[in-house]
């Protein structure tokens, strides 16, 4: 077995699973700060994962939606979970649209116990987005051991090659 399908392994055993994970979720703000560059934003977040894909149900309106639609670009960190790494962002679009049924049940199931408390399906707003992780370091016995992870090419890269 690989370091990069190591790693995946671990990712799998923190976060797969069927499990609700709280995420840090930073995209990049749409207004400069006051010397003229971009400045981060960071909110924590409800996530499925699923082969190398964090799923969120959210409202198209909110901030990170509009950031995420300006810049895909994101990063993220589970929390609690010594994983963490760079993704791009994809809203999938309204929950209720039939392309979406399958994930849709997979996250009613998930986040059963708050789901429909906090959204409104009617709403054609109430959207799906995905976090497709493109790089990831995962760390592993306290620092240890680290995996530092090439999605897209599917390998282990070297140490301080990704984040």
């Amino acid at each position: 077995m690989s370091r990069y399908e190591e790693g995946l392994k671990l990712i799998e055993v923190t976060c797969g699973n069927n499990k609700d994970n709280m995420i840090s979720l930073a995209t990049i703000a749409m207004e400069l700060n006051a010397d003229g560059k971009p400045r981060p934003y960071a909110r924590d977040v409800d996530a499925y994962y699923e082969d190398g894909v964090f799923y969120i149900v959210t409202y198209a309106k909110t901030t990170k939606m509009q950031q995420v639609e300006q810049n895909p670009e994101v990063a993220f960190t589970v929390c609690g979970g010594w994983i963490s790494g760079n993704g791009i962002g994809e809203n999938l679009g309204w929950v209720l649209d039939p392309k979406n049924a399958e994930l849709r049940t997979k996250l009613r199931e998930v986040f059963a116990a708050w789901y429909d408390y906090a959204n409104n399906e009617n709403d054609e707003n109430c959207c799906i987005l995905a976090i497709r992780i493109t790089k990831c370091t995962v760390v592993k016995d306290h620092g240890a051991d680290r995996y530092y992870m090439d999605f897209v090419n599917k390998v282990e890269m070297k140490e301080g090659s990704i984040l």
